[in-house]
């Protein structure tokens, strides 16, 4: 049996780690986009790297391997985008099976290293930013932004449609308006 070396650091977890601690308002930051936009894109990325049938421990440079990184990418992009799971640092993780022989050792493996890790990010980022801030902002819809105020310009065109003297409801009609 083929023994699981974990590699220590999975690289895109550091900026998954500045979205997740610094950028909280963002959807991107988002628990849902978190930890499903890295598993769909791994998950692309060991998908495309088998059907590749790279071997990187006896070939550290297949021939192909840059058409595979490119479409995990773009294929993990899609899914993303699809799914409304949007986390940019997982273009990185859905790239690295194709080109990484220690994340390509992992093969199906790879898979639950990635829960957990982005648990751990979720975890201490709930930790770090709820002492004087709020995350997650959501958890799995997003919040529709509030309905912009109207412009001054959009309410002098209320008042002036609202009676002929300019009062909105015609009340004001013996006021005498002087130069303005």
């Amino acid at each position: 049996m083929r023994s699981r070396a974990v590699p220590p650091i999975i690289a895109s977890f550091g900026a998954s780690a500045i979205l997740c601690y610094g950028a909280i308002d963002v959807p991107f930051s988002q628990p849902r986009s978190l930890i499903f936009g890295h598993f769909f894109s791994g998950l692309v990325g060991v998908i495309i790297a088998t059907i590749f049938q790279f071997d990187l421990e006896k070939d550290p440079y297949p021939r192909l391997q840059w058409l595979a990184a490119a479409l995990a990418t773009a294929i993990a992009l899609v899914v993303m985008h699809l799914t409304k799971m949007t986390h940019p640092p997982a273009g990185a993780t859905a790239l690295m099976p194709c080109v990484d022989q220690h994340i390509w050792a992992l093969r199906w493996y790879f898979l639950p290293v990635l829960l957990l890790s982005s648990t751990v990010v979720l975890v201490t980022a709930m930790m770090g930013n709820n002492v004087q801030r709020r995350y997650p902002v959501f958890w799995v819809a997003q919040i529709p932004p509030p309905a912009p105020a109207p412009k001054a310009e959009e309410k002098k065109d209320a008042i002036k449609e609202g009676s002929s003297d300019g009062s909105v409801d015609g009340s004001h009609k013996d006021v005498e308006r002087g130069p303005l």
